[in-house]
């Protein structure tokens, strides 16, 4: 049986890495132009579980009664084209792909949010690139 020879497959790999991004990286350098044009900065919003979820019912209920008013409220506006929540019960809870110009508008808005501003919910602010188009706005 043949050994396997890890050096010998790491270098296999690199070169067949560096040589598909020559063959590639004229059509990417022709296409820059047309490809900036064609895509759109957004913003990706983790919602992860926050340090304070030890509220009680009814105020856990208010608190979500106003987190989805604000999210109706921030998509109407044209400031949201993506939120909802996950279906497993981890950390990860949810997100958003907010349709603005930048990341401090973001944390502005996400201020708004209840399930945040209580401390539910904590966030991680993605900048995100999307073909125009291919959202709502």
């Amino acid at each position: 049986m043949r050994g396997f020879n890890i050096g010998r497959n790491i270098c296999v790999v690199t070169c067949s890495i560096v040589l598909v991004f020559f063959c590639l990286s004229d059509k990417a350098r022709a296409g820059t132009a047309a490809l900036n044009e064609e895509m759109k900065q957004y913003f990706f919003v983790l919602r992860i579980k926050g340090e304070h979820r030890d509220q009680d019912s009814a105020t856990v209920s208010q608190i979500h009664k106003n987190h989805l008013a604000n999210i109706d409220r921030l998509y109407n506006e044209g400031l949201i084209d993506i939120a909802g929540p996950f279906r497993d019960d981890t950390d990860w809870r949810g997100l958003f792909i907010f349709n603005v110009a930048t990341e401090q508008e973001v944390r502005n808005l996400l201020k708004t949010d209840s399930a945040i501003s209580s401390g539910r919910l904590g966030y991680i602010i993605l900048p995100w690139y999307g073909a125009k188009g291919s959202l709502r706005r």
